[in-house]
Formats: structure tokens, C-alpha cells, sequence
């Protein structure tokens, strides 16, 4: 792997995005040494996820995308996934 594929993949943190009828696994970049909390407080109107799958909370996925700007208003829960 090159250098800066690594830089790129350590920046890439994968979460878990709850809202009120979706959960949506994905990655978000983060500068180095930040968390997730610290992403979520310096955010805008809306986060970008990448790799992203959406699921409806009964279980049947909806669909995958390479991208998906999320409204963070309607984020009631956000995890890291690892």
C-alpha cells in the first residue's frame, strides 16, 4: 500500500448513523487524531458518508451508494462501527 493510500485509509473512521427510520453504515474522514464527537460538533447541515449502505430499522437494506450527504438534523444516534 502506498503512503498515501494509508494516510487516506487512517483518516476514514466507520460508523453507525441512526435516524428515525434509516441506520446507515459508512465511513466518514476525520483530521488526524479527531473523533467522531469532534466531526459531529464541527459539522455543518449535513455529513458526508462514503461506502454507505441504508437500511430501514426493520432489517431490509434499501440501497448502497459510493456517497450519501446525511441532514445531521435528523441523526438521533452516530457510533463509530469499529
Amino acid at each position: 500500500m502506498a503512503t498515501d493510500d494509508r494516510v487516506t485509509d487512517d483518516r476514514k473512521k466507520k460508523v453507525i448513523i441512526l435516524t428515525g427510520t434509516y441506520r446507515i453504515k459508512g465511513h466518514i474522514d476525520l483530521l488526524p487524531g479527531a473523533r467522531v464527537t469532534d466531526y459531529m460538533v464541527e459539522s455543518k447541515d449535513f455529513i458526508a458518508v462514503t461506502d454507505v449502505e441504508v437500511w430501514e430499522l426493520g432489517g431490509r437494506q434499501v440501497f448502497t451508494s459510493p456517497f450519501v450527504n446525511v441532514n445531521r438534523h435528523h441523526i438521533q444516534v452516530v457510533t463509530p462501527a469499529d
